[in-house]
């Protein structure tokens, strides 16, 4: 760039912050127009600084005297190595000039689109990215602050007298997440995020964050965003209950809390408490938002693009000293995230469920990490079952047949018509409650869970020992689909208007704010039906299932959505609202529509070996079984003992335990099953370097080994465990048995099972010969090998009418008559119809997902090639383990193949075929050969 074009392009970033300035309360001045007492703010350009120090693009002055400098440089300008000029500027007031403080503490680099501020009373001044420049009156109260104190001149210089964090009403993570936000502030990180299991009190947690920043650090105003309107009553009512430490006086007795209801913030609130939206609203200088904007999710209300948030005077960008997002939808961090950055402010991120895109938007900067696990082991949460719907409709659809007279409804009026069809309506299951109604399919997932719901425990009872309906939360796809829901539930059950409602948005005649107290607080409503309004941070605590009759596509709104049923209550509460509970010791999840079947399903049971009893799983340990498995089973079983039991069987617990309480223990059992524990430990072994996935493996082996100990060494305790358990199953048992005796579902659903199960061996039988898939595995034809394509046929022919099968229906089947001889699950793939058509060959053998087979024929071949003297390297054995895993699900391979991920992004049929010094090809032909049927 030439001198006069970078002199042009530097005068037209003057006049865009020029006129930033002026925005920003500055009145801005030539030096031959100087005029100190225009305002309490003057930044006068082209200041000629003392000898050697230049001359500064605008001197910054402050009732009347220096106070900063702006360097300016042309738009595109890296500003980074700005700095030390305007550093120069700081250091170089004439002697003549008045000054408060010097050097100039306050400092700016800007080129009109970016702009970087240097604050020198900082411990250790660091430039900062700012989207304008501070008003003249509050660098002026800057000073005032240096001035009474010399040491708390900004807010990072008063965070380092923040002293240890009492523990008194606060749980173990609730300390330690306060602690690490803490130190990441005082290290000056401008965004930490804490990730804190649903249920654990991240918003007490926060609460307790304020107060320590207002009262002890001096922090101005505190911004609390949240989803929507109702989570920011439930934020002003935990502010509204705290006591601060020392004299016990609520927050809100000491400083004002604002939960904004319309677009102006009280000059003294220390507090305020709104949504994304109305915060945007008010940004853009809109008088007011409509009230059910505000009761919405941002998620659902996001814009198609990114908004662009522009300066407005009236909320400058110091008007927050910190920013804490709590649990909103990750779009804040994308399409609304502009609102968010305005602020020069720390930001604090709450979730229980963060995405990538949250990692990154708070600089990977993961303060705290509390995980379901962890939250169970420590009582914090519940654990919880999962209980599946399935039916024909639901996975299927169905048809509706020309020439019915059929019932249409408007979806916004639900006015109602008859007309006859024309041609058949077929639909399938994504139509359900959108295109088609099937009122049917409603009814029998509700009659299902209703026949269920008090079932004896060995013939899959939801909660055997109850008489009356726990308290649940029904998702729903949209109002219309509400509607019906309620409807029919109160139907099935028999009762009457306030025994089901519907709380969503839209709900007229009661606010629903006032309905979820209801549901909350009093016995009925018994079932609740919502769409959105419940789905995140709403606490009902007696909440004892979740029942989900809409699919979620988001891992993180899914994980919200069931985070609804972990919250712990006291027993006496729960008694409450459902008099027939004794404790909450777990949630249940009543699965209508699969999802939690879901890839993104992260968060699962503890308890993951059901058919076994508590006392087979303490047997294992005791006879030196070290699984993974069995300790998080067994850990799932004491956490919910650990919620019912009595003081005095607690204290014979320890006794047994040599002093330990249940809840260590099962904190202990929980954190040896835990792969972030073992990296930790594998580390810290490692002299603090990344530990190899072997060390993290060793590292696992020791603390289950570790953990299992506890209970292996002592016989006393594992016997206590079982009485105990004992003597509260057994009241259950009791109870259940006398309300189930006449309902006789275990037989029915067994004979189901079984009929299934001589239908698919019959089938096979009969079609041996004209099923091209059946034939190859039934008569294994020379140099007709198995394809993919076979399979899917098969699985087509199966899928129609008469027959509705899939391979996850047989395979429930198998399950539910001989569990013991059922290895794997039949998940999505399709080559787990080999495997279910060899076990209807042969009854006697064991069913075994065919992905397991695979693995197994792949761990003899690997022994096979080592014995004959082959050794593979690492690179080989990466990709032996690919075409491997390719086989299990495709039944053949190709060298086209290899243009395919996971292939290509690690080089394709180039690389691995030079890794192979040129032998990939026979390699293939032995491996197809090998692993396949």
């Amino acid at each position: 760039m030439t001198d006069s074009a970078y002199l042009a392009a530097e005068a037209r970033a003057r006049v865009e912050i020029d006129r930033q300035l002026v925005a920003c309360g500055w009145h801005v001045q030539s030096r031959d127009q100087m005029n100190l007492y225009a305002g309490q703010g003057v930044a006068v350009r082209e200041f000629i600084m003392a000898s050697g120090h230049g001359r500064a693009d605008y001197l910054l002055f402050v009732d009347g005297k220096a106070a900063g400098a702006v360097e300016a440089k042309p738009s595109g300008t890296p500003l980074a190595g700005v700095e030390p000029q305007s550093a120069k500027y700081a250091a170089g007031l004439p002697s003549n000039l008045g000054a408060l403080v010097k050097p100039l503490p306050f400092l700016y680099e800007s080129t009109g689109d970016e702009t970087m501020f240097t604050d020198g009373f900082d411990p250790d001044p660091r430039s900062r990215p700012v989207v304008a420049f501070h008003r003249p009156e509050t660098l002026a109260r800057w000073m005032r602050h240096w001035v009474d104190d010399a040491d708390g001149g900004s807010l990072r210089a008063r965070l380092q007298r923040l002293g240890p964090v009492g523990p008194e009403g606060l749980r173990r993570i609730q300390v330690e997440a306060i602690k690490r936000v803490e130190t990441s502030m005082v290290h000056n990180h401008p965004r930490a995020l804490a990730q804190m299991a649903t249920g654990s009190g991240k918003t007490f947690m926060a609460a307790n964050l304020a107060y320590r920043l207002v009262l002890t650090a001096g922090a101005e105003r505190v911004l609390f965003l949240v989803d929507r309107a109702n989570l920011g009553r439930q934020t002003l009512h935990e502010f509204q209950q705290f006591a601060t430490p020392g004299d016990g006086r609520k927050f809100t007795d000491l400083y004002n809390v604002q939960l904004l209801t319309s677009n102006r913030i009280d000059p003294a609130a220390r507090v305020v408490i709104t949504t994304v939206q109305r915060l945007y609203s008010m940004l853009r200088g809109e008088e007011e938002l409509a009230e059910d904007v505000d009761e919405k999710s941002g998620s659902e209300i996001e814009p198609d693009r990114p908004v662009e948030v522009t300066y407005n005077p009236a909320i400058p960008i110091e008007a927050f000293d910190v920013v804490i997002v709590d649990e909103c939808h990750r779009s804040i961090y994308g399409v609304w995230r502009q609102v968010i950055e305005y602020f020069d402010a720390f930001l604090v991120g709450l979730t229980a469920t963060p995405a990538k895109q949250t990692f990154g938007f708070f600089n990977q900067n993961l303060v705290v990490e509390y995980g379901h696990a962890e939250a169970v082991a420590d009582g914090v949460n519940v654990d919880f079952d999962v209980y599946r719907i399935r039916t024909k409709i639901s996975e299927q659809g169905s048809t509706v047949e020309a020439g019915l007279v059929t019932k249409f409804r408007e979806r916004e009026t639900r006015r109602v018509r008859l007309e006859k069809l024309d041609e058949d309506v077929v639909y399938d299951a994504r139509q359900l409650d959108r295109d088609v109604v099937s009122l049917d399919q409603i009814r029998t997932i509700i009659r299902t869970f209703r026949d269920n719901l008090f079932e004896p425990l060995d013939e899959g009872g939801i909660f055997p020992s109850r008489s009356e309906v726990p308290k649940t939360l029904i998702f729903a796809k949209d109002d219309s689909h509400a509607d019906d829901i309620v409807r029919i539930c109160r139907e099935e059950f028999g009762r009457g208007n306030d025994f089901a409602v519907k709380i969503t948005y839209r709900t007229t005649g009661v606010k629903p704010e006032d309905l979820l107290n209801q549901f909350r607080n009093s016995f009925n409503p018994r079932i609740a039906v919502t769409v959105d309004m419940i789905a995140t941070g709403t606490d009902v605590r007696p909440l004892e299932c979740v029942m989900f009759m809409r699919q979620v596509r988001s891992r993180n709104f899914f994980e919200q959505m069931k985070g609804r049923g972990v919250r712990v209550i006291d027993p006496n509460d729960l008694q409450a609202v459902s008099a027939d509970a004794t404790a909450k010791t777990h949630f249940v999840i009543v699965d209508a529509v699969g999802v939690t079947e879901g890839e993104f399903n992260d968060t699962n049971p503890l308890d993951r070996r059901k058919a076994d009893s508590l006392k087979k799983l303490l047997d294992q340990v005791a006879a030196g079984v070290r699984d993974a498995d069995v300790v998080s089973s067994i850990a799932g079983r004491l956490a919910r003992l650990d919620r019912a039991i009595s003081s005095e069987d607690r204290a014979e617990l320890a006794e047994a335990a040599d002093g330990v309480d249940l809840t260590d223990i099962v904190r202990v059992l929980t954190n040896a099953v835990d792969i972030d524990k073992a990296w930790e430990r594998a580390a810290e072994a490692n002299g603090g370097a990344d530990p190899t996935e072997e060390q993290v493996d060793t590292a696992r082996a020791e603390l289950v080994e570790q953990a299992s100990r506890i209970l292996a060494e002592r016989p006393a305790l594992r016997s206590k465990l079982l009485d105990v358990r004992r003597s509260y199953m057994q009241v259950l048992d009791e109870t259940s048995k006398d309300a189930v005796i006449d309902a006789g579902f275990s037989l029915d659903a067994t004979d189901r099972a079984r009929q299934t199960i001589e239908s698919w061996q019959a089938f096979v039988a009969e079609h041996h010969d004209d099923i091209d898939a059946l034939q190859i595995l039934y008569s294994r034809p020379y140099g007709k090998r198995l394809t993919l394509k076979a399979i899917k046929e098969l699985a087509a022919t199966i899928g129609r009418p008469p027959y509705n099968w899939t391979p996850e229906r047989l395979w429930s089947a198998y399950e539910a008559l001989e569990a013991a001889r059922v290895r794997g699950s039949a998940g999505k793939q399709f080559t787990n119809l080999i495997s279910l058509v060899r076990k209807a060959l042969d009854p006697g053998d064991e069913l075994v997902a065919y992905p397991l087979t695979v693995e197994e024929r792949f761990q003899s071949w690997l022994a096979q090639q080592k014995q004959a003297g082959t050794v593979f390297t690492d690179d080989q054995l990466a990709w032996l383990t690919r075409i491997k895993d390719h086989l299990a699900t495709s039944l053949s391979i190709a060298p086209d193949d290899f243009e395919l991920e996971p292939f290509v992004g690690h080089g394709g049929f180039g690389r691995a075929n030079k890794d192979f010094d040129g032998r990939l090809a026979s390699i293939l032909a032995e491996l197809a050969e090998e692993l396949v049927a």
